[in-house]
């Protein structure tokens, strides 16, 4: 069945709430509304208020809520409106959320997941086209994820709030309405696997989100000049599947990582660390990184021009080549 990532979602809320009457979602405008794009559409009609609950305009009033809700014997779903309102939050995920497993001794769990819309590419301003990940990867005790499809995004959210983890759901905002087929009766893959989107054999590509489809098209682009591309989706960003990534490697022998964050410290840096720690001797090419600015998300105008594009992908895997 082809559907929106977006519906996807949609779905594997439903079917997590029919499957368990202690989840329940938590967030600003998701009730009659639906969230700002749409994924809770019609839950609040269908499970009530009391299980779809409409919050004050406060992050931290929401995920603090969602902690003690937790601690009650609830999974809830928190959604942050955008990516950017993340951050009056970040004292609860970060020294409640993903650290009470550890200060309890494993005596506690906290199931919550937190979802969060994140990147540009619709035409919004800073705040609300930003790429935290790299906040959240670097915090131990959280998971994080981020789906590139359809399939994966009913999947992966499925798995999340039925992890007893605390887990960060990064949901790629201008991939919400992008269609895609959803076999809701298949077997996931492990919630930290990543997957293999295209096999290749001359340079590894390692992408997550977004960029999933631009890293697709960049390893067609570049099969037209006899170049085998192979693009992985990283799918978990905490944990990072090193084992997919370090094997393709040490077959490919050249390594690409794209992300939309701004690079210093980025999720492709920690990569690139891996992989040069254990792939050292298959590399023929420095680890190059494709990736957005160390500046501020810009004006709309630039945004494209800011974001890693086929063109910029497709120049780094000449450069690559170049060894």
């Amino acid at each position: 069945m082809s559907t929106a990532l977006a519906h996807a979602l949609n779905a594997a809320l439903r079917d997590s709430m029919e499957a368990d009457d202690k989840v329940l979602l938590i967030g600003e405008d998701i009730g009659e509304l639906g969230g700002v794009f749409r994924v809770t559409d019609g839950l609040a009609k269908d499970f009530g208020e009391d299980r779809v609950v409409t919050s004050p305009l406060g992050e931290a009033g929401i995920v603090g809520s969602a902690i003690g809700l937790a601690m009650a014997g609830y999974r809830p779903v928190c959604e942050i409106q955008f990516d950017g309102f993340v951050f009056p939050a970040m004292n609860q995920i970060i020294t409640q959320l993903a650290k009470y497993r550890h200060r309890s001794e494993g005596a506690v769990s906290l199931p919550v997941v937190i979802r969060i819309p994140v990147g540009g590419g619709i035409g919004a301003i800073e705040h609300h086209s930003e790429s935290p990940e790299a906040y959240f990867a670097h915090t131990p005790g959280l998971r994080v994820l981020c789906p590139s499809s359809a399939q994966d995004a009913y999947d992966l959210l499925g798995q999340a709030i039925g992890c007893n983890d605390p887990v960060i759901f990064l949901e790629p905002k201008r991939s919400y309405w992008a269609k895609g087929d959803v076999d809701t009766t298949a077997t996931p893959l492990p919630i930290d696997q990543a997957r293999v989107v295209r096999p290749g054999a001359d340079l590894t590509l390692v992408t997550y989100g977004a960029l999933v489809p631009t890293a697709v098209k960049a390893a067609a682009a570049a099969a037209e000049e006899g170049r085998s591309i192979e693009v992985i989706d990283l799918r978990s960003l905490s944990p990072i599947d090193d084992a997919t990534i370090v094997a393709s490697v040490e077959r490919t022998g050249r390594l690409i990582v794209a992300h939309e964050a701004s690079q210093t410290a980025g999720l492709g840096s920690e990569i690139a660390a891996r992989v040069q720690d254990q792939a050292f001797y298959s590399l023929e090419a420095p680890i190059i990184r494709v990736t957005g600015y160390d500046t501020p998300y810009p004006a709309s105008r630039l945004e494209h021009d800011w974001l890693p594009s086929l063109d910029r992908i497709l120049d780094a895997v000449d450069r690559s080549f170049t060894y």
